[in-house]
């Protein structure tokens, strides 16, 4: 049985035992945490929210913390003197797919 999740504004197929790296979320290692914005069941009855599947959820245990790449923002202005140069690491939260519940 697998499921389509959607958290951080991304949509991820899962299955029971699945390690993912997802947007940062609130909590400390070892927690458990329920994701219900389930949009698709799939396995032996294919099951398809509008939007979402009623009634199921995912569970999921926090595994750790980690960063994306480094991403290095410039902008400038030819003859005017402007430049501005920004740098961004995304934040990412690692959680284990525990169970899948209808």
């Amino acid at each position: 049985m697998f499921a389509v999740v959607r958290t951080g504004g991304k949509q991820m197929r899962v299955e029971a035992g699945d390690l993912v790296s997802i947007e940062h979320i609130e909590g400390e290692p070892g927690d458990q945490v329920e994701l219900d914005d389930v949009l698709l069941i799939g396995g032996d009855a294919m099951r398809v929210g509008t939007p979402r599947v009623e009634g199921a959820t995912v569970m999921a245990t926090i595994q750790g913390r980690t960063k994306g790449p480094k991403l290095r923002i410039f902008k400038h202005k030819r003859r005017k003197r402007y430049r501005l140069h920004k740098g961004h690491r995304q934040g990412y939260t690692c959680i284990k797919i525990d169970s899948i519940k209808v």
